[in-house]
């Protein structure tokens, strides 16, 4: 807590948040970090295979093999959501699962399945982008203000 709200407190309310902030566990933030590498470094590695396997057996080139690699990591993603898998993986891994897209596929899957009682359309079709909706809506944010950077830059360029 900041000092400046800490100052605000009443004696005891400071008194209250010193005593449970000395029985707040530690979070082991190493371990994280490393189970967090490991799974997110897994989940490429395994992405690398899949693409060397596009590349090699179905010939496609390095550019155009990003998209079905793209493909089947989701569809794992999502049949290990279904299974509950990927929910096990996630708690012991942490951020390694969220950042690729594999966490993005199971983000739409989970919410998918949990709201799948209320019918197709307003169950599943009406709450499925509900964890995954800021990251679309962030995202196309940000490959807007990408391009008008870009469109800027090529156009000073050309001046």
């Amino acid at each position: 807590m900041s000092d400046k709200k800490k100052k605000k407190l009443t004696p005891i309310q400071q008194e209250y948040q010193d005593f449970a902030k000395d029985r707040e566990p530690k979070r082991p933030v190493f371990k994280n970090c490393i189970r967090a590498f490991l799974v997110g470094g897994l989940i490429c590695l395994i992405g690398q295979v899949l693409q060397w396997f596009f590349i090699k057996y179905f010939g496609f080139d390095e550019k155009t093999a990003g998209s079905p690699t793209s493909a089947v990591l989701i569809i794992i993603s999502v049949l290990l959501t279904g299974f509950g898998v990927y929910d096990h993986i996630a708690q012991w891994a942490g951020a390694g699962t969220a950042v690729p897209v594999t966490g993005f596929a199971n983000t739409i899957a989970s919410a998918s399945i949990e709201h799948k009682t209320e019918g197709y359309v307003l169950g599943v079709g009406g709450n499925m982008f509900k964890l995954s909706g800021s990251v679309i809506a962030f995202g196309v944010f940000s490959a807007f203000i990408v391009a008008i950077v870009k469109l800027t830059i090529k156009w000073l360029g050309g001046m």
